[in-house]
């Protein structure tokens, strides 16, 4: 495709599980002016074998393979060898609804001075293929997102979700490939940092999977992760206020994911330790988070999973 409106970035490493579902939900969006830009990340799989498949069946694929460089490495390489205006990420085993990227493409085009956007997730489990799957969803944040918001709860929660324009991705230069974890918050309180302007669309569009052995479950290194960005932006009160919200963000998506009760009950604990007035302000958020760690040993995963979004 010479002139696509919208270049789609997946970086993908061993993903063979979940890899046709994934590409399935971008062939069947309803705006189609887009390229798919794959950077298989060195897989051991069979990943790079399917997408030399579904590149020959589809001309908007350009697959790219090189050995392993890490997640964000990948993400900033696709970016630079894409076309488009606009760029759209999206994980090898997260799924979109079909009017995913018409919905982002008409808001971009209604406020040409957005820097970027973002909807809904639903929650999926590990094995599900559709969004009707999803058991929880995400709430959006304020109008326009500020760095309280990306640094602590963070309504985008993935980089599937995100849609940037290329011209705000290059001035605030790419993603840091130092980071293993929170590299997506950290991009974006450098958009914000630089007077970017992230707005939401009231709608589940993206389908984020649950995966227990993957990074994203990894709720320690996730929070150490976290804590190396904020300490980049924050300080002093403000930093043990953000500290607050993301300990309660964390329990509550230990609880979500069927994680263990104990765990989630300390993250609440640390962020009471924080800044109890924060953790609590949110009466559902917060009272809700603390009432529920204490009544997580009694509650069935399954029911602990459907409360907490």
């Amino acid at each position: 495709m010479t002139h696509p409106a919208i270049s789609v970035v997946m970086p993908v490493y061993n993903a063979a599980a979940t890899l046709d579902q994934t590409l399935a939900s971008l062939f069947h969006q309803n705006f189609r002016a887009f390229e798919i830009v794959i950077i298989d990340d060195g897989s051991t799989d069979d990943s790079f074998s399917r997408l030399l498949a579904h590149a020959a069946r589809d001309e908007r694929i350009r697959l790219i393979g090189r050995s392993n460089g890490g997640v964000s490495s990948a993400r900033n390489l696709g970016v630079d060898l894409s076309k488009a205006p606009l760029i759209a990420f999206i994980d090898a085993d997260d799924i979109w609804a079909p009017d995913k990227l018409a919905r982002h493409l008409t808001l971009h085009h209604a406020s040409p001075e957005l820097a970027a956007s973002y909807a809904k997730i639903g929650f999926l489990p590990q094995k599900a293929e559709t969004l009707d799957a999803c058991r929880t969803t995400s709430s959006l944040g304020r109008q326009s997102l500020a760095l309280i918001d990306v640094l602590g709860e963070n309504p985008v929660c993935t980089m599937s979700n995100l849609m940037v324009t290329r011209d705000w991705f290059v001035r605030a230069g790419g993603l840091d490939i130092s980071l293993s974890h929170a590299e997506d918050q950290d991009f974006l309180a450098r958009l914000l940092a630089l007077g970017a302007q992230i707005d939401g669309i009231d709608a589940v569009l993206v389908g984020y999977r649950f995966s227990p052995d993957g990074l994203s479950m990894d709720l320690d290194r996730m929070r150490a992760g976290w804590q190396r960005v904020a300490q980049r932006h924050l300080d002093g009160p403000a930093l043990a206020a953000l500290e607050a919200l993301y300990a309660r963000y964390l329990a509550r998506r230990t609880l979500r994911s069927g994680g263990s009760a104990s765990k989630a009950l300390s993250y609440a604990i640390s962020g009471l330790r924080s800044d109890a007035t924060t953790f609590l302000e949110d009466r559902r958020r917060g009272v809700g988070t603390l009432a529920g760690v204490l009544l997580a040993p009694f509650l069935p995963r399954a029911v602990r999973r459907q409360i907490f979004a």
